[in-house]
C-alpha cells in the first residue's frame, strides 16, 4: 500500500513511527521525518515548522504551493493519512477531497474542536471518511459518527516513571521544538539555571537537530546536559520546566512534576485568548478539567515567565499530586492507539 501522510510536527512523527509497527509492506509518500525508513518525503519536518498567527502568514504562499504538491502526489497514493496540524491539513483535505472523492481520508490526531473553532468539526465530517480521537471526550463534538476513540498513542510509548525522591538535584529543562519558543524561553531558563548551582540541568534538544542549528538556538547549552530523549530527560528528573505541547502530557504520564512556561508573540496570544477564548494551555490540565473539573500543573504565561516565579515553583509545588494524577490519566485515557490506527489504515 501506498499512504500519503502529512505529518508536520515532530509529536506526530513519534505517533507515526508507533503506527508504522503495526502495518505491513507500506509505503509513505508526502511529508514526514525524512528518519522514518518507509520512504522519502516531498518535504521534511524541519521545513514546514511555523509558530502562531504570524509566522503562518510570512509563509502563506510557500504553503499553499505545499499542498497542491500533495494533491499532485496523492494520485500515486492508496490512502491518505493527515496527522494534527489543522491549519496545513484540514484546508488540504478539502482539497483532496475535491480532486479525488472516492480516496479514503484519515484524520489522526484530530484539531482542539472542544476549544476553539467549533465550525472545524463540519468540514471534518466533510472532507474526511475516518476522524480517529485520542481524547475519549472529543468523539462526542462529531455528530454524524465518523469520529472514533482509538486511545492516546502516548500510552504506546511511554514505559518510564519518574521516582523524583530518588531524583534528587535533577532538573530538566524543555524550551520546546520551534525557533521562536527556544528563543523566547532559553535565556531565562539559562538564568534559572544559574539559581540552581549545584543541580545536575538536563537540557532537552529535539533529536532533528543538528548541531550547528543547536549552537545557534541554544544559547548557553553549554550549561547543561543535553539529553535527545524527553522520557529519558523526565524520568531523571524530580522536577522540570516545560514549554507547551506534547511534552506536558508525557511529563504528566511519567510522573514528573512540572510547570509549564510558555511565551507566545503578544499577537498570537491575544488571538489565543481574546479571540479563541483559550483558557488552557496544558494537556493535561485540558484533559483532567473535562474529565473531573481539576487540574494538575500551574501556567505561566507570557509576562509571568520570570526567574523568580519559575524559582519560586520548584520550591512549592506539591510532588505527591504528580504521582497520584499520572495513575488517574492513563486509567481515563485507557490504552494506546497504534495498533488501532493501522488496523484501520490496513482495511481493505
Amino acid at each position: 500500500m501506498k499512504l500519503l501522510v502529512s505529518a508536520i510536527e515532530p509529536s506526530a512523527n513519534l505517533h507515526l513511527r508507533e503506527v508504522l509497527k503495526h502495518t505491513k509492506e507500506i509505503e509513505l509518500i508526502g511529508i514526514f521525518d525524512k528518519r522514518i525508513d518507509a520512504g522519502t518525503p516531498l518535504y521534511d519536518i524541519t521545513q514546514m515548522a511555523i509558530m502562531g498567527v504570524v509566522d503562518a502568514v510570512k509563509k502563506l504562499r510557500w504553503f499553499f504551493k505545499t499542498a497542491d504538491k500533495m494533491v499532485d502526489l496523492a494520485k500515486e497514493a492508496d490512502k491518505v493519512l493527515l496527522m494534527d496540524s489543522s491549519g496545513f491539513n484540514l484546508p488540504l483535505a478539502k482539497k483532496l477531497k475535491e480532486k479525488y472523492p472516492e480516496k479514503e481520508i484519515v484524520y489522526y490526531i484530530l484539531p482542539q474542536v472542544w476549544a476553539s473553532r467549533p465550525k472545524r468539526v463540519e468540514k471534518l465530517e466533510k472532507y474526511c471518511d475516518h476522524l480517529l480521537g485520542i481524547l475519549p471526550f472529543e468523539t462526542s463534538y462529531y455528530p454524524s459518527g465518523k469520529a472514533q476513540y482509538v486511545g492516546h498513542p502516548l500510552l504506546d510509548e511511554i514505559n518510564a516513571v519518574c521516582h523524583h525522591e530518588e531524583n534528587r538535584g535533577c532538573i530538566a529543562f524543555l524550551p520546546g521544538s520551534r525557533k521562536g519558543e527556544i528563543e523566547r524561553l532559553m535565556p531565562i531558563f539559562l538564568e534559572v539555571r544559574k539559581q540552581f548551582p549545584d543541580i545536575r540541568p538536563l537540557l532537552v534538544i529535539p533529536p532533528h537537530f543538528s548541531r550547528d542549528q543547536i549552537a545557534k538556538l541554544y544559547i548557553g547549552n553549554r550549561n547543561f546536559e543535553i539529553v535527545r530523549n524527553t522520557q529519558e530527560a523526565l524520568s531523571r528528573a524530580e522536577f522540570a520546566f516545560i514549554c507547551s505541547g506534547t511534552a506536558t502530557l508525557e511529563a504528566a504520564l511519567i510522573g514528573t512534576p512540572f510547570t509549564l512556561a510558555y511565551i507566545a508573540k503578544k499577537f498570537d496570544f491575544f488571538v489565543g485568548t481574546k479571540i479563541l477564548g483559550i483558557k488552557q494551555v496544558g494537556l493535561a490540565n485540558i484533559i483532567l478539567t473535562h474529565h473531573n473539573g481539576t487540574t494538575l500543573h500551574n501556567e505561566l504565561l507570557q509576562d509571568k515567565v520570570t526567574v523568580d516565579n519559575l524559582v519560586k515553583e520548584y520550591y512549592n509545588t506539591d510532588r505527591k499530586k504528580f504521582t497520584d494524577k499520572a495513575k488517574e490519566l492513563k486509567e481515563y485515557l485507557d490504552h494506546g492507539s497504534s495498533e488501532n490506527v493501522a488496523r484501520i489504515i490496513m482495511q481493505t
